[in-house]
């Protein structure tokens, strides 16, 4: 396989570092990139415990250079170039700063395309997706998670004196409970997609849904940043508890708004109605309002686009505090589903009792973008 010229950069930049203990793998290409001592780790003023911690984690030490790392592999450099940056890692130049667990999983994503299990552009989404999700986690972790449990215990400790022993002990737990989390998400979705009635897997009807913090520019002039931080942290946790318990799968977060979707309008509807009687419930947090469509959406990389996301979100931004509004073909599959009526016709005495919705006819209005839609009010069946 041909080779790219040795000084291509590509690969994260986790700074320079003392050689490690062992003989070079590669005979001469050394030369192909920069050798660091511990001198020079000193002088690039990287933490002897970030290099003690990163080797911990990683469960190995710096060894190849990017060169080196690919031949090792047996892939191109412009191929494992792709491959790092596609997990967002930055370009390091040809510093040694690469494990034999870099070469292992380039070794491993470029065998999948030699099979014939991934054409390269596929492999290339897996590690971007790969890269993007656990990205997110690995920042909430160290941020949230370890910066509460690395509270120095003694006085004239440092927490990163702390940090070291705890990674040791969790790292481990963490790692199978982070296995056991994909394995069942990956069923889930697997199933999904088998007994979905839709021939694209890609393109599927949905209910889309947004919910929306009501005035939350004003709270951030009005709130300290730790209370914004609280707030924001309790809405998404209460956003994201109501939406996977009623059957919803939450999209993504966006500070004060949470874009969720369901296989079917009366799962959304639930989950509308639940957000706000959980939010009115309590005093700590602002008025909601939530806005829902029905209607073919593509899905990618774990995200949601097309015109339904947007009508969803345009319903979001009208609809009145505390309420939900829907548009006229998420009330049309509820009422074919018999969750709701969407005719005065149907409301009458007998029949009002099996409703487990109320859907109320808006003023037709125009949507940027979208034309002239007409939103449906969405409640609870009176009792």
């Amino acid at each position: 396989m041909d080779q790219a010229q040795p000084d291509e950069p590509f690969l994260p930049d986790p700074g320079t570092a003392p050689e490690p203990h062992g003989d070079d793998p590669a005979d001469d290409d050394a030369d192909a990139g920069a050798e660091y001592g511990s001198d020079a780790a000193g002088e690039g003023g990287e933490h002897p415990l970030a290099l003690r911690l990163e080797q911990l984690i990683l469960g190995a030490p710096r060894r190849y250079t990017p060169f080196q790392a690919a031949r090792t592999a047996g892939v191109s450099m412009d191929l494992a170039s792709r491959f790092w940056r596609a997990m967002g890692f930055a370009d390091i130049g040809q510093a040694k700063a690469l494990t034999e667990a870099d070469v292992l999983a380039l070794r491993r994503l470029a065998g999948l395309v030699e099979a014939g299990l991934l054409s390269e552009s596929m492999a290339i989404q897996v590690a971007r997706s790969t890269g993007q999700t656990t990205a997110r986690l690995a920042d909430w972790q160290t941020d949230s998670f370890l910066e509460g449990l690395t509270e120095p215990p003694e006085p004239g400790m440092t927490r990163a004196e702390v940090a070291y022993p705890l990674v040791e002990l969790l790292l481990p737990e963490l790692e199978e409970f982070l296995i056991y989390v994909w394995r069942r998400q990956v069923a889930a979705a697997t199933s999904r997609v088998v007994q979905s009635d839709d021939e694209e897997a890609v393109d599927r009807r949905l209910a889309v849904g947004f919910a929306d913090l009501v005035g939350f520019t004003r709270l951030t002039r009005r709130l300290e940043e730790e209370e914004l931080g609280e707030l924001v942290e309790a809405f998404e946790t209460t956003a994201a508890d109501q939406v996977a318990a009623y059957g919803g799968r939450l999209i993504k977060t966006l500070g004060d708004e949470v874009l969720f979707v369901a296989d079917d309008p009366g799962t959304a509807a639930e989950i509308g109605m639940r957000l706000i009687e959980t939010m009115i419930g309590d005093e700590t947090m602002p008025a909601l309002r939530v806005g829902m469509a029905f209607g073919t959406v593509t899905t990618r990389m774990g995200d949601v686009f097309g015109t339904t996301v947007n009508l969803a979100s345009r319903l979001t931004s009208i609809a009145p505090r505390d309420a939900v509004l829907v548009d006229g073909d998420f009330a049309e599959a509820l009422g074919e589903a018999g969750e709701a009526p969407i005719s005065e016709a149907e409301v009458d005495a007998g029949a009002a009792e099996k409703y487990r919705f109320a859907l109320q006819p808006m003023w037709r209005r125009p949507v940027r973008g979208l034309g002239v839609v007409e939103p449906w009010l969405l409640s609870r069946r009176p009792t």
